[in-house]
């Protein structure tokens, strides 16, 4: 994943609130030891899903995607009171990285890991969030959105990780995870139900609100 980068980006990351202590073992755990640490949301995108959960207070957030559980521990940071964050993930040795980290943290109580395939948990799973974060598969991107609109609340936020894909999205041939993505951004775009932006941060967030 290639991120925006550019002088600009370093001088507003340098103007940008620090992370934890954990946040901050975290990430560098995961660049000393994953060749796939490009995956785990970065410091500046993880102040903004802070800043977002923040902005909302959600009490219920859904998490589809967990990883090493960067993400996860910045969206809980913004928890209104008794609020919880539900992450799900498929891979059991990444699921236990996450788990010790979280378990560090004073949201260990108030996130939930559960590991198995998203789109088989998420009929299953009891609404209405406040806040949902898809950062899984890209094929399953517009799947994720269906199963879970009916379950966010009106007036609530779906944010999508990685919709410019490292800028493939503008290229005229596509492979499937680039077509995937481009679908999914003209999808959301269509939905009259929503309003969205798309914010070319990092690798790219589409932000929807439910009306």
């Amino acid at each position: 994943m290639n991120e925006i980068k550019n002088a600009l980006t370093e001088y507003a990351e340098s103007f940008t609130s620090g992370e934890s202590d954990v946040l901050r073992e975290l990430r560098e755990h995961c660049h000393a030891h994953y060749k796939d640490s490009s995956m785990l949301s970065g410091f500046y995108q993880g102040r903004l899903l802070s800043m977002l959960s923040h902005m909302i207070r959600p009490m219920a957030v859904l998490e589809i995607g967990t990883y090493l559980g960067y993400s996860t521990i910045c969206l809980a940071e913004g928890l209104a009171d008794g609020g919880k964050v539900i992450s799900l993930d498929i891979n059991e040795e990444t699921n236990a990285v996450a788990q010790g980290f979280i378990d560090r943290t004073e949201y260990r109580d108030r996130i939930q890991l559960r590991l198995g395939e998203a789109i088989f948990m998420m009929p299953h799973m009891i609404g209405p969030f406040d806040l949902v974060f898809i950062d899984a598969d890209k094929p399953n991107y517009s799947n994720y959105y269906r199963l879970v609109f009916d379950k966010v609340r009106p007036g609530g936020f779906i944010v999508a990780d990685n919709v410019l894909w490292s800028g493939r999205v503008l290229e005229e041939e596509k492979d499937e995870d680039t077509q995937a993505l481009h679908d999914y951004n003209q999808m959301v775009l269509a939905d009259d139900r929503v309003e969205n932006i798309l914010l070319p941060i990092r690798d790219g967030l589409m932000v929807a609100r439910k009306k």
